[in-house]
């Protein structure tokens, strides 16, 4: 097929409700190329970052209970309502895991970089939309087949609930952008086991599953979370991700690269795996105005108050700051700053509110990977033509959890890339970005 027929195909296959409300994507006319060694590499992740939950799942309970130091839940606990803080700690939930785990993969010049963990990820619909499209191409190479396989991503999803009579798909107002996609989702797996409910449905039975689409900050306006979050701790609901906001918080990777810590680190995970993350993940620093003592300076930073982050040259800046989690402004591009893409005003604006919002709303401070320069494409139906461009990419891999207890193994269904033009600075997702699937 010539890549004109190739987007005219992909976008023909698009639900008539669409997978986004009210966004659009550059469309490519083949799947992102990633190499063997790379496809691999992600691959294999699933299983490092399933350890990582259980690791972090460990660490806060342990601190909870006095077995650990305790500003490690202090830190975790920080801005959550009691009521929440009480079910997160409940014998109910003590083990469960999220069962999606989905990182952001910047590529870098020097590979990969994960960026933060996403336990209740948007893109699943869009995602195994897009690996059953492009594998349906007239005419698509067989040996370069999408990572996952045309229906991973749905098969992988379906696996999280287990043997479940019913699975509904809560998805809240705030998260009514996703509603189409999960609606696609559904629909693909049959609509006599799975249906998408709003946050008002309240007819749930034993032995059913939900699929909680919503953040925790958002509670207050899911009337029925309480509902679901009652059924799951008395086992008359199979519910996930838990109610569990330590999932939720980009402060997880400060907390691996904190000293005090290694040695827990080192037990849970292994040499093997703390060094594989510890390549992965940008240093990341929580940013706690709790004053030094005279002698004593931040790692790697050298500044022995944050008030000297203010004072860094936009040279010295290559640093994001961002909410760290349980906010409005935790997820997509709202909240993040980039040092070295700021003046001098508007940074120390940045530093002031996270220093301000600690004890509410903490923020974390990462070094920025600067994204490489990648070659990709998209079909322009104005111009009629393949336009070549140089980007930026990020990966979000799904991997689902199936299994309980020890035995749970993530199955990696799908990698979704989205590639910016070269001139954005930070990867997410955009009108002016390509959306494909990726192969090996």
């Amino acid at each position: 097929m010539s890549p004109q027929d190739s987007v005219n195909f992909i976008r023909a296959q698009m639900p008539p409700g669409g997978l986004f409300a009210g966004l659009d994507w550059k469309t490519s006319p083949t799947p992102f190329p990633l190499g063997e060694n790379l496809a691999q590499e992600i691959t294999a992740l699933g299983r490092v970052l399933l350890q990582f939950y259980r690791a972090v799942n460990l660490l806060y309970r342990k601190s909870a209970e006095g077995r650990q130091p305790a500003w490690i839940a202090r830190w975790l606990d920080l801005g959550k309502p009691a009521d929440l803080i009480a079910r997160q700690r409940s014998a109910a939930f003590k083990n469960d895991l999220p069962r999606v785990i989905r990182p952001d993969l910047l590529l870098t010049e020097n590979g990969l970089a994960i960026t933060e963990l996403d336990s209740v990820p948007g893109g699943i619909g869009l995602t195994a939309w897009l690996n059953r499209t492009y594998s349906a191409l007239p005419g698509a190479p067989a040996p370069q087949p999408v990572l996952g396989g045309a229906d991973g991503m749905l098969q992988g999803f379906a696996s999280i609930f287990g043997d479940a009579r019913r699975v509904h798909l809560v998805v809240s107002e705030e998260a009514a952008t996703y509603r189409p996609e999960m609606a696609w989702v559904a629909a693909q797996l049959g609509a006599d086991r799975f249906q998408v409910r709003d946050a008002t449905f309240t007819d749930f039975q034993a032995d059913d599953a939900v699929y909680r689409f919503f953040e925790l900050f958002d509670l207050a306006n899911v009337p029925n979370s309480g509902q679901i979050f009652d059924l799951a701790a008395e086992k008359r609901l199979r519910l996930t991700p838990p109610p569990k906001p330590v999932f939720e918080e980009k402060m997880l990777f400060a907390l691996l690269w904190n000293r005090n810590l290694q040695e827990f680190w080192r037990q849970e995970l292994g040499e093997g795996f703390l060094k594989q993350l510890k390549k992965l993940t940008p240093y990341t620093w929580l940013v706690d105005p709790a004053p030094l003592p005279p002698h004593a300076a931040i790692p790697e930073l050298n500044l022995t108050d944050w008030q000297q982050l203010k004072t860094l040259s936009q040279r010295d800046r290559d640093l994001i700051l961002k909410v760290s989690g349980f906010s409005e402004n935790a997820w997509g591009a709202r909240g993040v700053y980039l040092g070295s893409d700021l003046s001098q005003a508007d940074w120390s604006a940045a530093v002031d509110a996270a220093l301000r919002t600690f004890a509410t709303s903490p923020s974390v401070l990462q070094r920025f990977h600067k994204p490489a320069l990648v070659d990709a494409s998209w079909f322009d139906p104005a111009a009629q033509a393949v336009v070549p461009i140089k980007g930026r990419a990020r990966l979000c891999p799904y991997y689902f959890v199936a299994g309980e207890g020890d035995s749970a193994r993530p199955q990696l269904g799908g990698v979704l890339a989205t590639i910016v033009p070269a001139d954005k600075k930070i990867v997410h997702g955009m009108t002016d970005a390509i959306l494909a699937p990726c192969s090996a």
